[in-house]
């Protein structure tokens, strides 16, 4: 029952990467439309029918009939900022991938009667579904759909690399891993890396946008147009990487107080403990120099991205090639 189990997770998790990749097609399709809708506004405005930048209209307040100029003209060349077609197809093709992703966590959950995180397949499977949950959640807050090329895209390959690399059948915990705090410090972790994912794709994005206004090239990239400008993209960065922080300092002091229990001790210098402990530094000095040295625009977006590349080498390099205490992944 457990290898079947485990056998039908495989099947949901290769069936959530196929709807995946069809998400990330639609998204692609919505750039390529957002780009296309661009040059045909701005095509359209430099056209002799359209250089006024204001219409008269009608209204009608309390019985009278009042004319008013309404402004047309805008700075993505009359393209609608909202979504297309392609997104709405990306967003629920996101959805049921999500749904499919969930089950094979659920099943492998399931199968090894614990929770589906014990080993480093388990960590991609569940570290990715709860990127993509917080990326869903996330737009009840603010509207970053957008950023559906890139959530999708990083999804794609993390759980490639964990299904060709990291899979491991289903087995028993080491001793020092049979413990609340399983749950506790490690669910915590993959929602701070969760929330440091999305942030990397909103710096990446205020990169572009900052060259992109800062040499007046509005001709290249021109979907950039229908995204928030750069000092709003920078800000929404901030404040999504200080829930990350947030989360993060939770899973450092978490992991001390699972150290004494386990091995006696708070610290021990241990290779992952360390990486740790710079991720929550790199992102610290993000906060702190954003916060009090004014560092806005470029340089602090390029801290962010240092913060989240210290995460990916923490967990693709330190878990596979550094061994110590913290060497549960069965490679």
């Amino acid at each position: 029952m457990t290898t079947n189990l485990a056998t039908y997770s495989v099947v949901l998790t290769y069936s959530a990467m196929a709807v995946y990749v069809v998400a990330f097609i639609a998204f692609a399709l919505d750039v390529a439309k957002r780009s296309g809708d661009v040059a045909a506004g701005a095509a359209s405005a430099d056209a002799p029918r359209a250089s006024a930048a204001a219409k008269t209209v009608a209204t009608v307040q309390g019985g009278t009939v009042v004319l008013e100029k309404v402004d047309e003209s805008s700075d993505t060349g009359g393209v609608r900022r909202g979504g297309t077609r392609f997104e709405r197809v990306g967003m629920a093709m996101t959805i049921l991938a999500l749904v499919l992703h969930v089950g094979s966590i659920v099943l492998r959950g399931i199968a090894a009667d614990r929770v589906p995180w014990g080993n480093m397949f388990e960590f991609s499977l569940t570290g990715t579904g709860l990127i993509i949950l917080i990326f869903l959640l996330v737009q009840l807050w603010q509207n970053l759909k957008f950023l559906g090329v890139f959530i999708t895209g990083l999804t794609i390959i993390l759980l490639g690399i964990a299904t060709v690399n990291y899979y491991v059948p289903v087995r028993p915990l080491v001793p020092a891993l049979e413990s609340y705090w399983l749950v506790i410090h490690v669910f915590v972790a993959i929602a701070g890396t969760g929330f440091f994912a999305l942030g990397a794709g909103l710096a990446v994005a205020q990169l572009v946008q900052t060259y992109r206004q800062g040499r007046s090239i509005s001709g290249k990239l021109r979907f950039m147009d229908t995204l928030p400008d750069a000092d709003r993209l920078e800000v929404l960065t901030y404040r999504v990487l200080l829930v990350g922080f947030v989360l993060w300092t939770f899973t450092l002091i978490a992991g001390a107080i699972w150290a004494e229990r386990a091995w006696g001790r708070y610290w021990g210098w241990d290779t992952k403990e360390v990486w740790t402990f710079i991720i929550w530094v790199v992102y610290a000095g993000y906060i702190h120099a954003r916060a009090t040295r004014g560092w806005r625009g470029a340089r602090s977006s390029w801290l962010a991205l240092i913060g989240f590349a210290a995460v990916m080498f923490n967990f693709s390099v330190v878990n596979v090639f550094f061994k110590g205490l913290h060497s549960y992944s069965g490679l």
